[in-house]
């Protein structure tokens, strides 16, 4: 089931939100995770404006997700993939084609949202120039430094050069001029890419802490063999379709010096990043990994630089500057 099908067979016409006659969605992907989809289903139905569709794609839970959904969310358009090897991406890309509103929340299934979420966001949508595609919130994780949490350069209004995927709204005709998340990502550093293409559109991306979001994921970069595969994989992928050589070399160079230098700030638009250099010395054979990820990223170079188009916005910037 690919999302130029799903976007053909079922794209309701929602009626507009009491507030203007601007429609949102709310796309979200869930896999085995019942307890914080349905909290989260049940912030969606706090919302103080609520939303005119609501979109879930299971990717073939077994622990009762879909079950859960159809029997206490009957507002919600269950998708119900075929087998449960699908990446986040794919499925967020089935969830995006069938979105039908102006608006779309993009949500990870653990998040759960404040009840003005919604009709903060349709606000301040509205007071936005029309190249602002995509508006992040705050969002707070288990294990968050508080020093990272309370940080001026985490609380502060910004354009920025990704957003939290697990927590954003953006304008669909935009998601859809980008091209969705590339689904060959699979899964981990897709918002970024879809940030670059967003860039290349003449479009930014803007930070509001004012909304603050419950994530129940950990802070900082899952640990692991698998996410450490393909955030290392991704990264390269990323580097080879938006940046120029020289970025790259220098990207590295900074990486293999940041043990050396003294940190004076958080990185708020990457965090799901932090950790990676942990990830590799803690996990068993990381290192191999890594390098395994990296010939897999090569042997996708040829995919890439079809893709390439070097991202040359003001707002965009390397992971960890």
């Amino acid at each position: 089931m690919t999302a130029k099908k799903s976007q053909q067979a079922s794209r309701p016409d929602p009626q507009p939100g009491p507030s203007s006659g601007v429609t949102l969605s709310a796309v979200i992907s869930s896999w085995n995770k019942r307890d914080d989809l349905k909290a989260n289903l049940e912030g969606i139905k706090k919302q103080t404006r609520p939303f005119d569709q609501v979109v879930v794609v299971d990717n073939r839970s077994s622990d009762g997700s879909i079950e859960m959904v159809r029997k206490d969310f009957p507002f919600a358009n269950l998708v119900v993939m075929p087998h449960s090897n699908y990446g986040a991406c794919e499925t967020f890309n089935i969830g995006f084609a069938c979105a039908s509103g102006d608006l779309v929340a993009i949500l990870d299934d653990d998040v759960v949202l404040p009840p003005n979420w919604a009709e903060v966001m349709e606000k301040r949508f509205a007071g936005e120039e029309e190249t602002t595609a995509i508006l992040s919130s705050k969002v707070v994780e288990p294990g968050m430094p508080e020093e990272f949490k309370n940080h001026p350069e985490v609380n502060r209004e910004r354009f920025m050069a990704t957003f939290r995927g697990c927590a954003s709204m953006a304008r669909r005709d935009i998601l859809e001029k980008a091209g969705y998340y590339d689904e060959r990502f699979f899964i981990y550093g897709n918002e970024r890419d879809l940030s670059a293409r967003v860039m290349n559109l003449g479009c930014r991306i803007k930070q509001i802490p004012e909304l603050e979001v419950l994530h129940s994921t950990p802070f900082g970069m899952k640990m692991g063999k698998r996410s450490l595969y393909f955030h290392v994989r991704n990264l390269w992928w990323y580097l080879f379709k938006h940046c120029s050589i020289g970025a790259i070399f220098t990207f590295f160079v900074r990486q293999f010096t940041s043990p050396f230098r003294k940190k004076t700030e958080p990185i708020a638009d990457s965090v799901g990043s932090i950790g990676g250099i942990k990830n590799i010395t803690q996990t068993r054979f990381g290192l191999w990994i890594a390098v395994k990820a990296t010939l897999a990223a090569f042997w996708g170079l040829p995919y890439c630089l079809k893709q390439r188009k070097v991202c040359k916005a003001p707002d965009f910037r390397l992971p960890g500057e």
